[in-house]
């Protein structure tokens, strides 16, 4: 295995900077980073080199339906006309289709940047609502496709008690959803019982959000947790959608990030998913409590949910980052340029992501989102550093769109420009998983993926 690299130009914690030499030892992790260094007998990076792109959210299986719900079906269209179809897809699903779309998923995320995961895992039971017999079916095929795609994982089983506000009871295909705190509990010790010590795989847990969780479960749940890994990050959707706000407004009398941090000590363990409709002084409350903000412009657009105040939040020293949710894209560079340009549309003006001292739009998204990212997954990721993993990404320097570019245009042009496939090489945890923009498993992962199309959409039978 290689165990160094060097790279003409790198973007390091300081910025971009030249002729860097990486070290890394049998664990993966970074023991040297040398600016100003030769190559020595290090192979050279074949272009520009980024941390690897920490993707904090996602629901693996929702790759299936992806470009699936775009007809019009009802007069207002929006997040929750969307779920219908969603659960659609869920009623349909067996174990080896949600091994065979994850895998799918992985290989691609890899291919364009992304390094590590963060799974919000809630299909738990079969297709009826009954647990299997091991209660950890599904999460294991979760766990085994990351493992074949050589992807980071942050595995977070999920808390979903409740069909919505006012102790609804869960519908059909919320049942595959449906669990306790004590369930949740007792299938994360099982879980890291089971895979104590294996390399690139974490946990946390998922409160599902205010509609899905009641008091009671939420509070109970963190309790176990001190129990478990009383540092293992906590992740739960917030204040997506107005619907949801007004809700829990009419149900708790508060608003849902008020609701929560009002039940439980939140720090910064935590991460809000969306966050959209967070108010300003929910936003404040989560900047000094060091929350993470996951944004997912790209599915948030996509439904139609609103822009995050994203500008407010940079500005301010807010912490961040981004997450491919349902799967309507599998870039970083595209929820990034997302990101940004909701920004300019809803501010008029160009370049938001920058100041008078850091004016690099494509850096700061990048290293901004990198640093959330970690922080959300609770590894050792998100810059190119000695005592961090080595997850790394060679931009594709041969490519046309790059032609006589320093390493900052490149990335610009690699984040704006609508190339499709900007990425060379993909390292994580100083093993190249990805060589000259293929992954060895690409061939396989398809072919099943296909497979489990063919079933799914001919109404669960082949």
């Amino acid at each position: 295995m290689t165990k160094a690299l060097f790279a003409r130009d790198a973007l390091l914690p300081t910025g971009w900077t030249r002729d860097v030499l990486l070290e890394w030892n049998d664990a993966g992790e970074l023991t040297r980073v040398s600016p100003g260094a030769s190559a020595a007998d290090a192979p050279a990076a074949p272009g520009p080199l980024l941390a690897g792109m920490p993707n904090l959210h996602s629901h693996a299986f929702q790759r299936a339906m992806a470009g699936l719900a775009e007809t019009r079906g009802h007069p207002t269209d929006d997040f929750w006309t969307w779920r219908e179809a969603m659960y659609h897809l869920v009623t349909t699903l067996e174990p080896e289709d949600v091994g065979a779309i994850s895998l799918q998923l992985y290989v691609e995320m890899l291919k364009q940047g992304y390094t590590s995961v963060a799974e919000f895992h809630y299909l738990q039971h079969d297709r009826a609502g009954v647990p299997y017999a091991d209660r950890a079916e599904l999460a294991e095929r979760v766990i085994a496709s990351a493992q074949a795609s050589g992807i980071a994982m942050t595995l977070l089983p999920v808390l979903y008690t409740h069909g919505g506000f006012g102790h609804r009871p869960l519908n059909a295909a919320q049942k595959r959803f449906g669990g306790n705190a004590e369930s949740i509990a007792a299938l994360l010790r099982d879980l890291v019982d089971r895979h104590a010590g294996t390399p690139l795989l974490h946990f946390g847990v998922a409160p599902h959000s205010a509609r899905a969780v009641d008091a009671v479960q939420l509070t109970d749940l963190m309790q176990a947790m001190e129990g478990i890994d009383a540092t293992a990050p906590i992740h739960m959707h917030a204040s997506e959608q107005t619907g949801e706000v007004r809700e829990c407004f009419e149900t708790q009398g508060v608003t849902p990030i008020h609701w929560i941090m009002d039940l439980v000590d939140v720090d910064r363990r935590w991460c809000f998913v969306h966050s959209t409709h967070a108010t300003e002084e929910e936003r404040e409350r989560m900047r000094e409590a060091g929350v993470v903000a996951g944004l997912c412009p790209m599915t948030e657009a996509n439904l139609g949910d609103g822009i995050f105040p994203f500008e407010e939040h940079f500005a301010l020293g807010g912490r961040w980052g981004v997450g491919g949710d349902s799967h309507v894209s599998r870039s970083p560079f595209e929820e990034l340029r997302a990101l940004e340009y909701s920004q300019r549309l809803s501010r008029r003006v160009r370049n938001v992501t920058a100041s008078e001292a850091v004016p690099d739009v494509a850096a700061n998204l990048w290293q901004g989102a990198c640093a959330g990212g970690a922080q959300a997954l609770g590894q050792p990721v998100g810059m190119i550093a000695v005592g961090r993993r080595a997850d790394l990404v060679v931009l594709d320097a041969e490519g046309p769109d790059f032609e006589s570019l320093a390493a900052s245009p490149a990335l610009a042009v690699a984040m704006f420009s609508g190339i499709p496939a900007p990425v060379r090489d993909v390292y994580v945890g100083g093993v190249r998983v990805v060589h000259d923009g293929h992954h060895e498993a690409e061939e396989t992962a398809r072919e099943n993926f296909r497979s489990a199309l063919k079933r799914v959409r001919n109404g669960g039978r082949l």
